[in-house]
């Protein structure tokens, strides 16, 4: 089963290892210790976790997109017709491109928090430093 130490969890949810910390010593995030002492979280559980903050945290109303990206709006480029927007959620750079219409409506500006809010009917899941190819 997969494991992961604090540090690595803690990147995976977007928060510090010391929130992370909290959460286990809490008992709001189970983890166990390895042989050298050091806390590691299991995958399933903390994928439970994650799962469980994620519909927490949703106040979004009824809606069938599922991917929702909190963060900071970082740049908007605005020409006569169309807007591009970035926001910065966590880790993850989101670039939207918009009528300038829609822009200006949102009053979109640098520094403002803004919710990306994305449905795709094609998304690729990639794993990190995995050399065996999967066909389909």
């Amino acid at each position: 089963m997969t494991t992961f130490r604090i540090s690595e969890a803690a990147a995976l949810l977007g928060v510090s290892a010391d929130t992370v910390r909290r959460w286990v010593d809490a008992g709001r995030l189970a983890a166990e210790r390895d042989e050298h002492g050091h806390r590691r979280v299991k995958g399933a559980e903390l994928a439970a976790f994650a799962r469980a903050q994620i519909e927490a945290e949703d106040g979004s109303g009824v809606s069938s997109a599922r991917n929702r990206f909190r963060g900071i709006v970082t740049e908007v480029i605005r020409d006569a017709v169309m807007a591009q927007v970035e926001i910065a959620a966590g880790p993850y750079r989101v670039v939207s491109l918009m009528s300038r219409q829609a822009a200006d409506e949102l009053d979109l500006q640098v520094g403002v928090v803004a919710v990306a809010v994305i449905k795709s009917t094609n998304v690729v899941v990639e794993i990190p430093d995995h050399t065996r190819t999967v066909s389909q």
